[in-house]
Parts: structure tokens; C-alpha cells; sequence
């Protein structure tokens, strides 16, 4: 199938990963002339105000005293179905099984004859965590089964999915998650003898054990000048801005909150910190990596995947505070280790997670579906 597609996208707006990645994918589309319509309970956090090139539609959920939770997942439904009847959806590219890609089949199924086909693209916590869980799993295995395309962005993440849910029949593609270039372009590098920035930047759940990154700078100030910037929010921040202050290191850190402008944080870092306990990719540190920005993080899930070790970043145990803390330490002291890593980590991005080179992959996935 060759020409204009009509493209729905579903995703959570927030500044996670999948947010990002799928707000991302509906611009990238658009600008290749496909008519994008973009579904969430608000506007994504990379979708501007004044971007013409992707439709949004708002999903309202309705309260009603029946209801003791609001049935979001029903309220998705009704508007791809609302959106659909008006102008046909050749496809929609869900982002978490549960309840996106459940949302879209129960969409199809109302839709009938004149449905989309469905892509569903798994993003790592909607399978360790949703996915395992007896009360959502059959409902996950479910959606995933009915979907026509499967992706992840990481091996790993594949490997899980099919253990987990036992879909060792479904097929399952492995699309890694993406940046672009130029939009983080790389940052020139800091003067030797600076004080050392470490930048952090997250969603702020326990997951990302960002009490871990407090703790590992906290070890690096001990030693040498340094300042830590914290980038984005969450149910931890309490605990974490609980423990800068125990630890009296509130004049050292920088609590930026939520913002648009990542790459400028980047720009003025000498290195990421990363010592989550599940990562299915790392968008974060990719988006690091591509500025120049050597990433400290902790071996597991995908993050190998995107991290050379010893290349582009270093990578320990999880909860190895004391030996990311001498990693970090190691590396701001040898300014030409740092300079070869920055210049490693650019490259990696480019080679291997440019966005058009993503995108291509997508759009060739689309049409293969839709010719089928």
C-alpha cells in the first residue's frame, strides 16, 4: 500500500519514555505527510501548542456516581470510534498493552468491517509490572494476542514479554526507541577543573531508585566540587528532596522539576546518572548520550542495549552506590577518558537510534500490515 495514512497514536502525555517515543512517532509521520491523530487525557508534553501537523483529541473521562473508579480505558474507545466514524484510521499505533491496545480492540471490534488495524508497542512496566500482575494479565496477554504487530524497543523487553505472558507464538519485533540529532545536538565540552554537573532526569518512581543518585553524588561532593541537577517529578520527590536535605547538600542541588528544554540541561553536564532497577530502554540516557554525556547506570533490562560499557558509559550492579561513586569519580578525573566517551556517545546515538532511520522502520511496518 503506497500513499497517504491515516494514523491514530494512544499514548499516556507525560514525560516518560513512551510519551515521549509515541508523541515523537505521530510528529515524525506528520512530517512525512500522513494525517496523525493523537489520543490522551491531555497534550503531551513534547506536542506543542502551535503544532498544526498532528490532530488532538482530548479523552475526557465522565464521573458519574456508578463509577468508583472512572473508566478511562472505555473513554478511549469511544473516542477512536467518534474520530473513526468521522475519518477513517488506516491504522492505530497504541503505546502500553494495557489499557491502549486494549482500548483499540474494543474500538475495532464497534468499528466492524471499517476498523483499524491495530500496532501495539510495549514500553517495558506494562509487562513486569502491569503484565505479571493476575488481576490485569489475561486482559494483557488478551490485547497483545489480538494485536496485528507487536513491537519493543529492546531484546531484552521482547525476551520478557514472551517469559512473562508465555506469547512464544506471537511474533514480537524489536524497534529500538530513537533521538534526533539534531534537536539534541552535541554539546561542546566543559574546561577541565569545572565544578563537576551530574544530571539526573526521570519520572521520579521508585523504580528509578533516585535516592541512589542523591546517594552517589553525595559520595562525589565529599571528594571534589560538583553539583547535582534533577530533572522531572514524581510520587518519590518528597523522599528524595527528604534525604538532600538530612544529607545538607540542598546549596548543591539543582530541583529543575518538569521542563521542555532537556537539551539545555545536557549541554552542561559532565555526566548522567542512571541506577534504575528495571529499564526496558532508557530514553533519558539516550537522549544523554546524544548531546555527548557518558552515562553511569546499572546493568539491566535494555540498557546494555544502549550503553557501550567502558565506551559510551560505565555500568555496575544495582544499588552499587559506593561503586558508581568511584565511577564517577574515576572518569571526572581524566579529562581525556571523559573527552573519548563524549565523543563515543554521540557517535552510538547517531549510528544506531537516529530518528528518521526509526521512522522508516515504523512506516515500512505500517504498510507491510496494511497491504496484508
Amino acid at each position: 500500500m503506497s500513499g497517504r495514512l491515516a494514523i491514530g497514536i494512544c499514548c499516556y502525555p507525560t514525560f516518560g519514555g513512551s510519551g515521549v517515543i509515541a508523541t515523537e512517532i505521530g510528529l515524525g509521520m506528520a512530517r512525512r505527510g500522513h494525517r496523525v491523530h493523537l489520543f490522551a487525557y491531555d497534550r503531551p508534553a513534547r506536542l506543542s501548542d502551535d503544532e498544526a501537523d498532528v490532530i488532538f483529541h482530548r479523552v475526557d473521562v465522565r464521573d458519574y456516581p456508578v463509577f468508583h473508579h472512572p473508566p478511562y480505558a472505555l473513554a478511549m474507545s469511544s473516542r477512536i470510534v467518534d474520530v473513526a466514524r468521522h475519518e477513517p484510521l488506516d491504522l492505530v499505533h497504541v503505546h502500553y498493552a494495557v489499557p491502549h491496545a486494549t482500548s483499540a480492540f474494543l474500538a475495532r471490534e464497534i468499528l466492524g468491517a471499517d476498523g483499524p488495524r491495530i500496532v501495539t508497542t510495549l514500553h517495558g512496566t506494562d509487562i513486569t509490572l502491569i503484565g505479571r500482575d493476575p488481576i490485569y494479565r489475561p486482559v494483557a496477554r488478551f490485547s497483545i494476542e489480538r494485536s496485528d504487530a507487536v513491537t519493543v524497543p529492546s531484546r531484552w523487553l521482547a525476551e520478557e514479554t514472551r517469559r512473562l505472558l508465555e506469547l512464544a507464538h506471537v511474533p514480537i519485533e524489536v524497534v529500538p526507541n530513537f533521538v534526533d540529532p539534531e534537536r539534541f545536538t552535541a554539546a561542546p565540552p566543559r574546561e577541565p577543573g569545572d565544578c563537576a554537573r551530574l544530571v539526573h532526569v526521570s519520572n521520579f518512581r521508585a523504580v528509578k531508585r533516585v535516592e541512589d543518585v542523591v546517594a552517589i553524588f553525595a559520595g562525589v561532593v565529599a571528594r571534589r566540587p560538583a553539583r547535582l541537577v534533577l530533572v522531572g517529578d514524581g510520587p518519590e520527590m518528597g523522599r528524595v528532596e527528604a534525604l538532600v536535605d538530612a544529607l545538607d547538600l540542598r546549596r548543591h542541588v539543582d530541583f529543575l522539576g518538569e521542563r521542555h528544554d532537556v537539551r539545555a540541561v545536557l549541554a552542561g553536564a559532565d555526566l548522567f546518572l542512571l541506577p534504575s532497577e528495571s529499564e526496558s530502554f532508557g530514553v533519558a540516557a539516550l537522549e544523554a548520550q546524544a548531546v555527548g554525556v557518558p552515562v553511569i547506570a546499572s546493568h539491566v533490562g535494555g540498557v546494555p542495549e544502549v550503553i557501550a560499557d567502558g565506551e559510551t558509559g560505565l555500568l555496575l550492579p544495582i544499588g552499587d552506590v559506593a561503586g558508581m561513586t568511584e565511577a564517577a569519580l574515576g572518569l571526572l578525573a581524566d579529562p581525556e577518558r571523559l573527552l573519548r566517551m563524549r565523543a563515543a556517545a554521540r557517535a552510538r546515538a547517531i549510528e544506531h537510534f537516529e530518528i528518521n532511520a526509526v521512522l522508516d522502520r515504523y512506516e515500512a511496518l505500517y504498510r507491510r500490515l496494511l497491504a496484508s
